[in-house]
């Protein structure tokens, strides 16, 4: 039995506006902002694109639609596709807002929207300088994943670059979350730390992420749809008032090898076509 008929794509109407205003990642700054800000999260994964004026650029998974406000802000003419009709209502009103301050000549770049399957990309070969995949891998099953860079692939120039940012790293779920709930329920802070991580902070994770990556099975994922380039580990900063020990063990766990790449929590890629 294939594996399309195994696993059917998660519905689109898990995605509402809900979703995307008091789940999806970055909403805090964009409700206080109206797309203006970026989280830290978007923010560090959008600088990889070193976009330049005049630059064509696709936005798989566009969500509210900040990430395109950005990119035509610098002057690149942004695209967005999302599968889900309340991504594309609030990606279409981040455009006419992006449109009137253009009137007014406070922006240079263009932004489009449409719906759109990942895996079914309405636009000519060889269109686009940069491809963005911002927290949306996680959510495609392998066979979508893979079909969905395969077109990727067909739409990108040659010279052309793809960025990819998904978390959590898988590795971390696996191996290291357990042994910081076990120490959590330790010290009695257990009931922060539901049994399944990805229930933590984001409930409707358990339903949506179907697909979490390691650093090495992205990479793999990307070479078999005939991309290369770098692919690495980061984690949120580790803000935290804790004892001397405590702080210790999250140094060694967060910056030494092997250990860090158990514990590092997002996966980044920056590839091209071979």
């Amino acid at each position: 039995m294939t594996e399309h008929r195994v696993h059917s794509p998660v519905s689109s109407t898990q995605y509402d506006e809900a979703y995307f205003l008091s789940a999806c990642e970055g909403f805090e700054e964009f409700l206080s902002s109206q797309g203006g800000h970026l989280s830290r999260r978007l923010s560090q994964a959008f600088a990889l694109a070193e976009l330049k004026e005049g630059m064509r650029v696709l936005d798989i998974g566009c969500g509210r639609g900040e990430i395109l406000f950005h990119c035509a802000r610098r002057g690149a003419n942004a695209y967005g596709v999302d599968y889900a009709s309340a991504a594309v209502r609030l990606s279409r009103r981040v455009a006419d807002s992006f449109e009137h301050a253009a009137e007014e000549n406070q922006a240079q770049g263009k932004i489009g929207v449409c719906r759109s399957d990942a895996k079914h990309l309405p636009f000519p070969r060889g269109y686009f300088d940069r491809v963005l995949m911002f927290d949306i891998v996680e959510h495609l099953y392998p066979w979508e994943l893979h079909q969905a860079l395969c077109q990727v692939h067909r739409v990108l120039t040659p010279e052309g670059r793809l960025i990819v940012h998904t978390a959590p790293n898988r590795w971390y779920d696996q191996f290291a979350y357990p042994v910081v709930r076990l120490v959590r329920q330790m010290m009695r802070q257990g009931e922060r730390y539901p049994e399944d991580p990805r229930a933590l902070n984001v409930a409707v994770n358990v339903d949506v992420h179907v697909n979490e990556q390691d650093m090495v099975s992205l990479r793999r994922t990307l070479k078999k749809a005939g991309f290369r380039g770098q692919v690495w580990l980061d984690t949120p900063p580790q803000n935290r008032k804790e004892g001397p020990l405590l702080a210790a063990v999250r140094h060694i766990a967060f910056n030494w090898p092997p250990l860090r790449w158990f514990f590092e929590r997002e996966v980044f890629a920056v590839v091209s076509k071979v």
